[in-house]
């Protein structure tokens, strides 16, 4: 009774949270006209060819947006079959018509719902994921043809450039796709399996799809350092990214992927630090549903008690293989799965997910004139499993079991290191110098410090020592930009990541002198106008000294292969007081300061030189939103946080901040509004963020500042609580 209380009470509070991103979770209405009348059959020949071919439709309009001349075609394995009605389908709407698009994207990939009668896997999952790691952004559409209805599928985010772009901050690194391509090359892949080194590259097109340019041997450099040189590997492969996916994997018990005997489902990407990541893809039939791979036949207690380190002696999956080989990955990798474990299901969070979307397309459900499962089965088998003799199990009849067995087992059960009192010394990181970061850290053996300077590099680890009673610390050489960091303990045991999310989420240390760079605008479209009437980018510099400052030999840039790109004329810029700088390559064409290049929104890092040639301040942003600032907050000292503009005038003035005479001590948090992610500043202790239904999204102990990604949250109100303050954050 309780739970279809759940599916009932939800209904009118989520299903109503619609906003601008069409993979906002919802249902969009997708409507494809063809001119050609045996549509399906064109699409289920070009299946069977195999080329790649797409029919072109005249259009297709997406919650009222037209694209014209798109092209289309039937993808999948398992769940496509030419008597279907209802395929999965392949929408590019840039197939004609370059950089047509809907809201940024010009690839949907849309699921039918085969072999999940609840209809909540796909998208759930990705959502549960991409609190973790990169992963791809999923809804629900309604599809018809030519009027008629096809039914409801999942609608997920192409991986692709656009989706590197977003996660690794590069478009053309080597890439591919892990999938049996059924090329059969003499002599290549016998009985070991799809992650294997061969020195013949031609091997690798039997079970790779290659996204990018030709880099067949950088995927086999890549792979001879994982099967023969495995000491070396973490300068090849994104190896926290990998802990995370196998943790999430083997949790939510998703075998028809990476941890499989036959690897396959996944993509792998190497990013500009030269390591390949790898990326979840086809989550279809995670939560049990795919059995392959297991001792036949599989009884549902076989996959609620699915080994935690599942493929650790199982020479075909050599990713598997060779990371649990290792003690220190192995507590790593555990770490993951408890912060996923206590997060997602402990609390009973993806239930109440789950309920929620059902909730969402229960009506759509119900109409679907193409559905495999009834209406009843949709319901009930979030709880029960569902058929026979294949049997798909219930969400809940699934995990809430293996919650259970897996809190049982040693590694779990084992207590890892406690991390506490995080600080920094000096407080105030001053450009070019060094800073102690320390700790309080018990039962540990091992303790090290992840720190990086920027947002797409490779965290340098560091071991902290300790001074014998316990404090850890690590001193490190700082440049102009800010420090994002993270820590590591461990026993013999058990290890922990502080965050917890590490190294997803990460404290900043802002590094900062006395004259800054104190915010930014890359994508000003309406928000602020120059002098004369034009919104251009602009950088906004801060002098926190007592003194003015004549800025003549000094240097703003774009460029770290150019400093004095643009020289500052005799200007000063008083005590404690702002200059703004635009970015519009007009020069000393107009009136005002104007440099002779532009600022990129995608990223871009800012360079402030002084006379002698020393960069006094670096910052280093990604995705710069419209109309929105990249600013220090606190004003003049504080790291980066995206907010209202506040054009010449303090920071701490944006009608995103809580007013308050105390900036030291007060919680706060920035942008609010936001739709991606929000920055926490004054929390102390036991952290907590609530829903209006009272359900927890977040809970950390801190004792700095920290970012939370928001990004996959509904739209609506929620609570920041921290020391009994409690601060209202709108989620647009």
């Amino acid at each position: 009774m309780k739970k279809l209380f759940f599916l009932i009470t939800f209904f009118s509070i989520v299903s109503t949270s619609f906003s601008q991103d069409v993979f906002d979770i919802g249902i969009r209405n997708i409507e494809i006209f063809f001119s050609e009348p045996n549509w399906d059959d064109t699409l289920d020949l070009y299946y069977a060819n195999d080329l790649g071919e797409r029919l072109i439709a005249d259009s297709v309009i997406i919650d009222g947006e037209v694209d014209q001349d798109v092209g289309i075609k039937y993808k999948g394995n398992s769940s496509y079959n030419i008597n279907n009605v209802k395929n999965p389908l392949n929408i590019k709407l840039d197939y004609i018509h370059n950089g047509q698009s809907v809201d940024r994207y010009n690839v949907l990939k849309l699921s039918n719902g085969f072999r999940d009668p609840s209809f909540v896997r796909e998208v759930l999952s990705y959502e549960i994921a991409r609190e973790y790691m990169p992963a791809s952004k999923a809804t629900y559409a309604n599809v018809t043809v030519n009027g008629n209805l096809l039914g409801l599928y999942s609608c997920v985010q192409s991986v692709d450039d656009d989706f590197t772009n977003e996660h690794f901050y590069e478009r053309n690194g080597p890439f591919f796709k892990v999938e049996n391509t059924g090329i059969s090359i003499p002599g290549c892949f016998g009985t070991l399996g799809i992650l294997e080194y061969y020195s013949d590259t031609n091997c690798y097109q039997r079970a790779y799809e290659m996204q990018s340019a030709n880099d067949w041997t950088k995927l086999s450099n890549f792979l001879d350092t994982l099967n023969n040189y495995f000491s070396e590997i973490e300068n090849v492969m994104d190896i926290d990214r990998t802990l995370w996916m196998m943790a999430f994997e083997n949790l939510t018990v998703c075998l028809d992927g990476p941890i499989n005997s036959i690897p396959h489902n996944l993509y792998l990407f190497k990013d500009n630090n030269g390591r390949f990541s790898p990326i979840l893809w086809d989550m279809n039939m995670a939560f049990g549903t795919f059995k392959n791979g297991l001792p036949q036949p599989v009884t549902t207690q076989d996959l609620q008690e699915l080994d935690v380190f599942h493929g650790i002696s199982d020479n075909q999956n050599r990713m598997t293989t060779q990371i649990f080989s290792s003690d220190q990955y192995k507590r790593m990798y555990i770490a993951h799965i408890r912060t996923i474990l206590n997060e997602q299901f402990v609390n009973n969070a993806y239930y109440t997910r789950a309920m929620q979307l059902q909730a969402i397309i229960n009506s759509s459900v119900n109409t679907d004139p193409n559905g495999f499962y009834s209406h009843s089965e949709f319901i009930s088998n979030i709880n029960s499993s569902i058929g026979s003799p294949s049997s798909i199990v219930g969400l809940t009849e699934l995990m809430d079991p293996r919650v259970t067995y897996l809190q049982g087992l040693l590694e779990f059960t084992a207590s890892p290191p406690t991390i506490n009192n995080i600080s920094s010394n000096p407080i105030s990181v001053t450009p070019h110098s060094s800073v102690t970061i320390s700790a309080q850290v018990s039962n540990a053996t091992e303790v090290f410090l992840g720190y990086r300077f920027k947002f797409h590099d490779a965290f340098t680890k560091v071991t902290m020592i300790d001074n014998g009673t316990g404090l850890y610390s690590a001193t490190i050489n700082v440049d102009a930009r800010d420090v994002q960091y993270y820590i590591y303990a461990e026993n013999n045991d058990a290890g922990i990541f502080y965050p917890e999310r590490a190294e997803k989420e990460f404290y900043q240390l802002p590094v900062v002198g006395s004259l800054v760079i104190n915010e930014i605008m890359a994508s000003n479209i309406n928000a602020v106008a120059d002098q004369n009437g034009e919104y251009d980018d602009w950088v906004e510099l801060y002098n926190g000294s007592n003194f003015s400052l004549n800025l003549s030999g000094y240097y703003l840039s774009d460029s770290e292969n150019n400093l004095s790109k643009w020289s500052f004329p005799n200007v000063s810029i008083p005590a404690n007081d702002y200059m703004i700088i635009w970015c519009d390559t007009a020069g000393n064409s107009q009136s005002g300061l104007h440099t002779t290049y532009r600022l990129s929104a995608a990223q871009e890092e800012v360079y402030l030189t002084d006379p002698t040639g020393l960069v006094i301040d670096a910052v280093h942003y990604v995705n710069m939103p419209t109309d929105v600032s990249y600013a220090r907050v606190p004003n003049g000292i504080g790291t980066f946080v995206h907010q209202s503009q506040t054009h010449n005038a303090n920071n701490q003035n944006s009608t995103s901040i809580t007013e308050s005479n105390n900036v030291n001590t007060r919680l706060r948090v920035y942008p609010n509004p936001s739709n991606n992610r929000i920055y926490i500043i004054g929390a102390k202790g036991n952290l907590k963020i609530y829903n209006l239904m009272g359900k927890k999204f977040f809970l950390m102990d801190v004792d700095s500042t920290i970012s939370v990604d928001i990004s996959n949250w509904e739209s609506g109100m929620y609570f920041v609580k921290s020391n009994n303050k409690v601060i209202k954050v709108i989620k647009q």
